[in-house]
């Protein structure tokens, strides 16, 4: 009897200690590195690519004004670029042209999200709505936005109100979309479980619905910013006012009417390099947290 006795409470023992260091292997698991990654490594996989497709382009755009594919005042070298680019520094007015392009792009954004969120909400969940006005906004978000620069035009005059209506219309129903996009991906079984702990209206919205389509939402807000861009730079290069003040827009429009296509290629690097920035600085940095957070991200 002792011996039986013995032999229960050593099983009994070996199930325990099994079951601990079970626990502690999905503890493990779930565990996230907290290591720094080695610099050597973040140039190799996050800087060098970038700086090397950069180089590549360069080398690309100096053979082809080398070789003269097309006459020096219709392609500029890198070097006259460059030279076009610090002349408009010294002038003072470079800073002045990027902040008046992107305080707009920014504000016309923000103004579309506090737009477009709550219409893609409407749109998602009442049935009538998104049945009456979807198409509509697929219809308005593959419209080029510089079609709706003369009507602004008409409409508001040459204002800031103008160029604030044309990137409305073309961001919005890019994030409207987005949202859409995401809560129809979400599990139903999120939904369920949302309305058993009582998460329903605001609360619902807040707690279950928004973080669930996050992903999708995220994506809808990516175009929205691109669409804002874009529609502000068709605005500002058709739209001509001493009102409106100088944005790159303007400064483009300015070098292809005095046929300066240093100038011209100064802005275009410009518009690049703003919409590049704000990606990588503003929507990388979310894009990535979200993933990390919700296992999606493999980070090496």
């Amino acid at each position: 009897m002792a011996t039986t006795d013995s032999t229960s409470d050593r099983s009994t023992s070996d199930q325990s200690t099994d079951l601990t260091e079970l626990e502690a292997g999905l503890d493990a698991l779930e565990t996230h590195a907290t290591s720094r990654t080695p610099i050597g490594q973040v140039l190799l996989h996050r800087v060098l690519p970038p700086v090397t497709a950069i180089v590549l382009v360069l080398a690309a755009w100096q053979l082809a004004y080398v070789l003269e594919i097309k006459e020096d005042y219709q392609l500029p070298g890198p070097l006259q670029v460059w030279d076009t680019l610090v002349d408009q520094w010294y002038k003072g007015t470079l800073f002045d042209v990027i902040w008046t392009s992107v305080s707009r792009g920014v504000l016309g954004f923000l103004i579309a999200v506090a737009i477009g969120t709550p219409l893609g909400l409407l749109v998602a969940k009442v049935r009538f709505v998104r049945t009456a006005i979807g198409p509509l906004l697929t219809g308005l978000q593959s419209l080029p936005s510089v079609a709706w620069v003369p009507a602004a035009i008409i409409w508001f005059g040459l204002t800031d109100s103008m160029i604030f209506a044309v990137v409305l219309l073309g961001a919005v129903p890019s994030i409207a979309n987005g949202l859409v996009s995401g809560i129809d991906q979400i599990p139903p079984l999120y939904l369920r479980a949302g309305r058993v702990i009582g998460a329903t209206g605001l609360t619902g919205v807040r707690h279950v619905l928004l973080p669930a389509a996050l992903p999708g939402y995220l994506s809808g807000l990516k175009q929205g910013w691109a669409f804002s861009w874009r529609s502000l730079m068709a605005a500002e290069i058709i739209a001509h006012s001493p009102d409106l003040g100088a944005g790159l827009g303007q400064l483009l429009e300015t070098g292809r009417a005095y046929q300066d296509m240093p100038l011209v290629l100064t802005a275009i690097l410009l518009i690049l390099v703003v919409g590049i920035a704000i990606d990588l600085l503003v929507f990388a940095p979310i894009e990535r947290y979200v993933l990390r957070s919700r296992g999606l991200l493999v980070t090496r």
